[in-house]
């Protein structure tokens, strides 16, 4: 039987958030996703965000879909 794989998107966007010296908000404007969003995401309360969220985050972040999820 295969492992589950923990994916943990909200530690890796807050970690490239972190990285470029941006806020949660900043990031919710760049990405053009609510804040509520971006930081129930960040919190774990959003596991697994849409791909088009993830995508526009990633975007916003300027780092690939997998960095994220890596």
């Amino acid at each position: 039987m295969p492992k589950e794989v923990k994916i943990k998107i909200g530690e890796n966007v807050k970690k490239y958030r972190n990285r470029v010296g941006i806020s949660q908000d900043i990031l919710s404007k760049k990405a053009n996703l609510s804040f509520y969003t971006i930081t129930k995401i960040e919190a774990g309360g959003i596991p697994n965000p849409t791909i088009k969220t993830a995508k526009k985050i990633a975007d916003a972040l300027e780092v690939s879909i997998d960095d994220l999820v890596k």
